[in-house]
């Protein structure tokens, strides 16, 4: 004989379905939410990688900068040091024309003064 009533346990209430389907859903939205975390975190540590190693290229191409602006100034020291000298090699050159110039005038005049004795001498 079949009984009238029903077992109260096989049949599940309406408010367990929308628990379930509200708990399916939370695991479901949680999933998604870590799956989005797990890149977001990812691309985070991958920029603050990045941003070390920038800063340290940063420092390696200032102390290279440095370096390069220390040896700029020896060399220009030193082509100003080789400028100074051709300048006074010019100058010792045209002291050196100078003189010889001088020294042709007096050869000159003593050509003069001995000549003008040997006429004088002539006279006599």
């Amino acid at each position: 004989m079949p009984s009238s009533s029903s077992n109260p346990t096989s049949i599940a209430p309406p408010a367990d379905d929308a628990q379930q389907a509200r708990l399916a859903l939370n695991a479901s939205l949680s999933a998604v939410g870590h799956s989005i975390d797990a890149e977001l975190r990812s691309r985070a540590i991958n920029l603050h990688s990045n941003s070390r190693a920038l800063s340290a290229q940063e420092a390696a191409l200032a102390a290279q900068t440095a370096a390069l602006a220390k040896q700029n100034a020896q060399w220009q020291k030193l082509a100003d040091s080789g400028t100074s000298k051709l300048k006074e090699m010019g100058d010792i050159e045209n002291w050196a024309e100078m003189i010889e110039r001088d020294l042709a005038q007096v050869e000159q005049t003593m050509r003069l003064v001995d000549e003008r004795g040997q006429e004088g001498q002539r006279r006599d």
